[in-house]
């Protein structure tokens, strides 16, 4: 990095460091600052050479032109700093989301005042990428701003800019937010991942809970992916249904043979890879395999233990073992 890069970084983390954490901010004259455009500098240097022509020639019509352009200028320089003066902005929990792909913050505009707010612009300070919106009189308006995750793991909502240069363009009036919400990001799910690994036997207690559930119910519960040939009596059609609603073809038949002694652990030793995000990438793809074939999976990855279970809050836990390991 050069040295003009270093400074900038240093005399970047120092301001950065002067704004404590919070998911609420309120605009104030302390928080909100004021700079000229390009063209407002030039639209000023404008104004000079005409002031300069002016009374070099004489020009009454000149002067008249001059200060009516100047008092426009100052009239859009007030409006400019109080459209971002005065807002309240609430950071609304971000949602977990999968390393690599876009992720979303949703940021709610609070406008107290009798009057429209227009041309509010939020981003990730530094990404280029704006989310505009016009905040209503006397009421609130959502921001969804775009982020990509690079890296999994558990992530603090990186630094928002809000910016207006409403009406002339001639001003930019903008201020720096650090939320405190954190962000979960999950691991990459492999693209094309093997099958899932064959289930372990039941020995014990847990045999035998599985066998008095099973005539309980009246039915297997232990499953397996379709095979061609199957009959069609061992289809399950509750959660073939179930699959196709959440858009996938996937069947799974009822496992006469394993049915009840076996259960499917997602180890983290078989998936047969030596790289650790390898590992974590295609465990990922396994839990949302498992989790779409609606069929009971436990996982163990890095000494964590999620004990087999099914369901969305079961899926949530071991995405979360597997980003946070």
């Amino acid at each position: 990095m050069s040295p003009v890069g270093v400074i900038r970084s240093r005399i970047d983390g120092w301001f950065l460091s002067r704004r404590p954490p919070s998911d609420t901010l309120e605009l104030t004259q302390r928080n909100v600052y004021i700079l000229p455009t390009r063209a407002g500098w030039t639209l000023g240097a404008t104004l000079l050479v005409l002031l300069i022509a002016s009374i070099n020639y004489q020009l009454n019509l000149g002067y008249l032109l001059t200060f009516l352009l100047a008092g426009s200028v100052a009239v859009g320089m007030h409006v400019c700093h109080g459209t971002l003066r005065g807002l309240a902005m609430h950071m609304v929990q971000p949602e977990a989301h999968y390393a690599g792909a876009a992720a979303v913050f949703r940021v709610v505009l609070h406008n107290t005042r009798r009057r429209v707010r227009y041309g509010i612009g939020m981003a990730v300070r530094g990404s280029g990428q704006w989310a505009w919106t016009d905040v209503p009189a006397e009421g609130t308006s959502t921001v969804e701003i775009a982020f990509q995750p690079e890296r999994r793991g558990l992530h603090p909502v990186p630094p928002l800019t809000a910016e207006t240069r409403f009406p002339l363009g001639t001003f930019r009036v903008w201020t720096v937010w650090r939320p405190a919400a954190q962000m979960l990001v999950y691991p990459t799910p492999e693209a094309h991942p093997p099958p899932l690994p064959p289930g372990e036997p039941l020995s014990g207690p847990a045999a035998l809970t599985a066998s008095m559930r099973a005539h309980s119910a009246g039915e297997y519960d232990g499953v397996r992916a379709y095979r061609r040939g199957d009959p069609l009596k061992l289809v399950v059609w509750k959660k073939a249904a179930r699959a196709q609603a959440t858009g996938s073809e996937d069947l799974v038949s009822r496992d006469t043979q394993q049915a009840q002694r076996e259960e499917l652990w997602l180890d983290a030793q078989a998936t047969g890879l030596a790289d650790t995000e390898g590992r974590l990438s295609r465990l990922c793809a396994w839990v949302l395999m498992a989790d779409r074939l609606g069929v009971d999976y436990g996982l163990r990855v890095a000494g964590r233990v999620v004990k087999p279970s099914q369901g969305e809050a079961h899926r949530r836990a071991c995405l979360e073992a597997l980003a946070l390991c």
